[in-house]
């Protein structure tokens, strides 16, 4: 039987002997837990936030965002009508209905699947779950973690056994921040059980919620679909900027190509090129399955060639750089430069893997100094990964400041940025988004990356 199109699910109020699922706990209120815990709280079911960040518990308490595209009056909202409520205590959550983890799935400095924050959730939650209890999965990784890695560590330090004592289930998410057209609520959610009975309270939870619910036959799929996901994305970037470098050096504008692409009505999906891939997802997921495919024996080469082109992608937007300047009888070495936009997307807040990290230390590395604008992310907070921009201040965005810079790069486009004022003050810029074309007129030189 076709479990993702076949199974149908009762309501838990019609179940004899069910009862419904009236609480949650949701570990992670990053990008994605905060959203769905909201969504959750709205729906009617009492939502407790687990995050190990005592800020973040703090903030959400007092009824405030720390995420842009998040309205502090949504949590305000739910947390004084009693819906929503955070703790860095896991042992609050004994006696919940279900568990539901969103922490971070990463890749160590050596590429490979950083599991520690699912297996320590996993640890931690372990000793407080009561019979009964629905544990489900969100974050993206290989398939295999939930039913496999997940599931030890959840028996081993509770006692309980999965499908039995416990039930356990994989969900992914599919955020997009800063797209006001996707809503939790809305998009299709994909949910796998460990077995037939984990997959219907698995159901009966997301039921409470979302309106649109795809079941598969097992957690396995579930993960394996996400990572499909973002691999089909990755593939696609990877061709359109590896052709943007081809279609360059014919004297070929890329973005026409798209544009005119894009007419035919059938058979054809525009992705378009960029300084490279940014986000917790998209340059970092297909990896899992390039690891885990090493254990099968199994050659991931898509996968890996769109990793290599995606990844050299700020080198050539530094290489442009050097070229403008070059024009204009300047060194990169000495030269003042500013990147615009440090978010990986347009009118986020969100730099996780962002491109512009990349550039900005190719650029320092090549002497330039090097400074950003973002109105988005006014100051860079502490990363493992950018230690050293920690601190660092956005510029001012007025005349005198941008055009005492040699040249901008445009990064990120933000839709708040005023790129007519930009035209006029910057003597150069070098543009990877593609946004100063629909000027008629720009005083300085647009070069394109």
């Amino acid at each position: 039987m076709n479990k993702s199109t076949t199974l149908e699910f009762s309501s838990p109020q019609s179940r004899k002997g069910s009862e419904p699922i009236t609480d949650v706990a949701i570990i992670g209120m990053g990008y994605v837990g905060l959203p769905l815990s909201l969504q959750f709280a709205g729906s009617g079911v009492r939502v407790l936030g687990v995050d190990i960040d005592d800020a973040k518990v703090d903030r959400i308490n007092r009824g405030e965002s720390y995420i842009k595209h998040i309205g502090s009056d949504k949590i305000a909202a739910m947390r004084d009508a009693g819906m929503f409520r955070a703790t860095s205590d896991f042992s609050e959550i004994a006696g919940v209905s279900a568990v539901i983890i969103c922490v971070p799935t990463p890749l160590s400095k050596n590429r490979e699947p950083d599991m520690s924050y699912v297996l320590d959730t996993g640890r931690a939650i372990a000793p407080h779950l009561a019979e009964g209890t629905l544990v489900v999965l969100e974050s993206t990784t290989y398939p295999g973690t939930t039913d496999q890695d997940l599931r030890q560590v959840l028996e081993k330090a509770s006692g309980l056994v999965a499908g039995q004592g416990f039930h356990l289930a994989f969900s992914p998410e599919r955020e997009d921040p800063g797209n006001p057209a996707s809503r939790v609520g809305e998009v299709p959610k994909l949910v796998g059980g460990f077995s037939p009975v984990c997959l219907e309270k698995a159901m009966q939870l997301y039921g409470r919620s979302l309106k649109n619910l795809v079941p598969v036959s097992s957690c396995r799929v579930a993960e394996a679909a996400k990572l499909l996901e973002n691999i089909f994305r990755s593939v696609n970037i990877a061709m359109v900027n590896e052709l943007k470098l081809v279609y360059a050096a014919m004297g070929i504008d890329i973005w026409e190509v798209i544009a005119a692409a894009r007419t035919k009505p059938f058979g054809f999906m525009p992705f378009y090129p960029g300084p490279g891939l940014g986000g917790h997802c998209i340059p970092i997921d297909p990896f899992y399955l390039t690891w885990k495919a090493h254990e099968f024996e199994c050659a991931t080469r898509f996968i890996e060639l769109a990793g290599e082109v995606n990844t050299a992608m700020p080198g050539y937007v530094v290489d442009r750089v050097g070229e403008a300047l070059n024009a204009s009888r300047k060194a990169v070495n000495g030269a003042k430069v500013l990147v615009l936009g440090l978010a990986y997307k347009p009118d986020v807040d969100d730099e996780r893997e962002s491109p512009s990290y990349r550039i900005m230390e190719l650029l320092k590395r090549r002497g330039a100094e090097v400074f950003y604008h973002d109105p988005h992310v006014p100051v860079i907070g502490m990363t493992r990964e950018h230690a050293e921009w920690a601190g660092t201040r956005s510029v001012e965005w007025d005349e005198r400041t941008i055009s005492a810079f040699d040249l901008v790069v445009i990064a990120t486009a933000h839709s708040c940025v005023d790129y007519r004022q930009l035209a006029d003050w910057s003597p150069c810029i070098v543009d990877t988004r593609n946004v100063m074309a629909d000027l008629a007129t720009v005083a300085g030189q647009v070069w394109k990356a």
